[in-house]
């Protein structure tokens, strides 16, 4: 009998487990969780890879573009140390961007300080690809 008790509570445990992990995969956002409708996410290559000064100050320029006021939140990233085939490792920062809509994404574009940003760092970047993606 003891043996079948912990054989189903244990069973019951690892359906609960199971339950609960497939409850993170569904599309519908908690109650607590807002989604953004909108990510912008920005790949730099440097004119000179190598130079971390150039790094530094195109990293700089990111943060100072973060004060603008409709970005919700934010991730300056450079490439992880993982080499798989599909992976692109050839950029130098990345730039990912959250915004509520595609409105507040578009008045990014005409900021000041976003025109400011380009401005004053392009000169440090040879290639820039953007991923702009919305909610389906």
């Amino acid at each position: 009998m003891k043996k079948n008790r912990r054989q189903f509570i244990s069973q019951m445990g690892i359906a609960a487990a199971a339950i609960t992990g497939l409850s993170a995969f569904t599309d519908q956002p908690s109650s607590d969780i807002k989604k953004p409708g909108f990510i912008h996410h920005v790949f730099f290559w440097l004119k000179d890879p190598d130079n971390n000064t150039d790094r530094d100050k195109l990293v700089e320029g990111l943060r100072a573009l973060a004060r603008v006021k409709t970005i919700r939140s934010f991730h300056i990233g450079k490439p992880a140390n993982t080499n798989r085939e599909v992976i692109e490792r050839g950029y130098a920062v990345s730039w990912l961007t959250y915004f509520d809509n595609e409105a507040d994404q578009a008045s990014y574009q005409e900021d000041p300080i976003h025109l400011n940003f380009v401005k004053q760092c392009s000169m440090l970047w040879s290639k820039v690809i953007v991923y702009d993606t919305v909610n389906l």
